[in-house]
């Protein structure tokens, strides 16, 4: 998945970008007040999309 894809995603679902890593964006949950690293590259493997989005308590993408 693009990473832009999945910013989108997490985004519409109500996180928001808490701040800014050296190789890592942070994004938190503000509902379960979870915050988990999401990558700078551009292309994001899936197992690694599901896994973001378990840790931040959202359903993954379809």
């Amino acid at each position: 998945m693009k990473r832009k894809e999945l910013v989108r995603y997490l985004t519409q679902e109500g996180c928001v970008l808490s701040r800014e890593g050296g190789k890592y964006s942070i994004f938190t949950n503000p509902a379960t007040a979870k915050e988990v690293p999401v990558t700078r590259h551009t292309e994001i493997a899936d197992f690694t999309v599901r896994k973001i989005c378990r840790d931040l308590g959202l359903e993954p993408p379809r």
